[in-house]
C-alpha cells in the first residue's frame, strides 16, 4: 500500500512539473505589419489609381457624348432622338458593367493575394511551434479577444513578423 501511495505521488509530482509551453501572437499586428503584405496593399492601391482613372476617363467620354447628344437632339426627329438615347443608355450600361467586372476581379485578385500571406502566417506560426517546443500558441486580435492576458515574455507577434520579413527579402 505505501508502495502504491509513493507511486502516485511521484507520478503527480513528475506529472504537475512538465508545464506546457504555451505562447500567442497577436494576429491583427502581425498581418499588419508584415511587408509582404504591406507591399500587396501598395501593389493593388497602383491598381485600383489606375482603374479609377480609367474609370474617370470613360465617365467624362459619356459625359461629353450625352452633352453632344443634347446639342444635336434638337435638330433629330423624335425617333431619332429616342434610337440616339437609348443607344447612349445602352453604352452607359455597358460601360458600367464591365467597370464592375474589373472592379469584381481587381477585388478578388487581392483577397487571393491577402489569402495567402494568412496562409503564410499560419504555416510559419505552427512550425516555429514545432521546431520550438510549445505547445500551444494562440492567436488573439482586437476584433477576436481570445488572449485576455498574456505575459509579455510569452508574445511571440514580433518574432513571427521578423522571422517572416526575412524570409520574405529572400
Amino acid at each position: 500500500m505505501k508502495k502504491i501511495i509513493l507511486a502516485l505521488t511521484a507520478i503527480i509530482t513528475l506529472t504537475s512539473c512538465n508545464q506546457q509551453k504555451i505562447g500567442y501572437i497577436d494576429n491583427g499586428k502581425v498581418i499588419n505589419e508584415i511587408q509582404e503584405k504591406k507591399d500587396i496593399e501598395i501593389k493593388y492601391k497602383v491598381k485600383e489609381d489606375a482603374f479609377n482613372a480609367k474609370a474617370d476617363s470613360l465617365d467624362k467620354t459619356i459625359q461629353l457624348e450625352a452633352q453632344e447628344f443634347q446639342l444635336k437632339a434638337q435638330r433629330m426627329s423624335k425617333s431619332n432622338q429616342e434610337k440616339a438615347y437609348q443607344e447612349l443608355v445602352q453604352k452607359k450600361q455597358l460601360q458600367d458593367q464591365r467597370l464592375q467586372f474589373e472592379k469584381q476581379q481587381l477585388s478578388q485578385a487581392f483577397r487571393k493575394d491577402i489569402d495567402s500571406v494568412i496562409v503564410k502566417v499560419k504555416d510559419h506560426v505552427r512550425e516555429y511551434g514545432k521546431a520550438n517546443g510549445y505547445t500551444y500558441i494562440l492567436g488573439t486580435s482586437d476584433a477576436a479577444a481570445s488572449v485576455i492576458y498574456g505575459k509579455d515574455e510569452q508574445d511571440l507577434s514580433q518574432l513571427v513578423i521578423e522571422a517572416l520579413d526575412l524570409e520574405y527579402k529572400k
